[in-house]
């Protein structure tokens, strides 16, 4: 990011954070004890759908899930993976902040319409791709025709 404004941890995560809570006056996000800075306020800020995207990254990790189902099948600790997924989100959001200024000037000038979408055979959308994918649909291929599994 400009001017060296990286997220970086800056206080160890736990294994299981319980907490999650963000301090705008020093951009810093807080897992219990845990510390992550810079974290600009534009990337904590930043919604999709009406909802906070790192909010929601973060309570899919660290809210109780209902035990037996599917979403309790998780790691008991926190994951390096997870902290460098983290750090990725907050730099992409940060920098999708900067770009919006830009986006917001963009005029459409020539919108691309269903006729012309239908014309290039993109709509309708074909029976087949409201079905799960099945290796019966494939065409016969390979040596004698055979369709190969892996």
């Amino acid at each position: 990011l400009p001017g060296g404004r990286r997220p970086y941890v800056r206080a160890p995560l736990p294994p299981r954070p319980a907490t999650v809570r963000y301090d705008r006056e020093e951009e810093a996000l807080y897992l219990d004890e845990g510390r992550i800075s810079p974290v600009p306020p534009e990337a904590w800020d930043h919604e999709t759908g009406g909802m906070r995207v790192l909010e929601q990254w973060l309570a899919a990790r660290t809210a109780p899930a209902p035990a037996g189902t599917l979403a309790a099948l998780r790691p008991s600790a926190w994951p390096q993976q997870w902290t460098s997924e983290l750090l990725e989100l907050i730099t992409v959001l940060a920098l999708l902040a900067e770009l919006r200024p830009q986006v917001a000037e963009i005029e459409v000038t020539d919108p691309v319409t269903t006729a012309e979408l239908t014309a290039a055979g993109v709509l309708p959308v074909p029976e087949r791709a409201h079905r799960p994918a099945s290796v019966l649909d494939h065409q016969e291929e390979g040596p004698a025709g055979q369709f190969t599994l892996l």
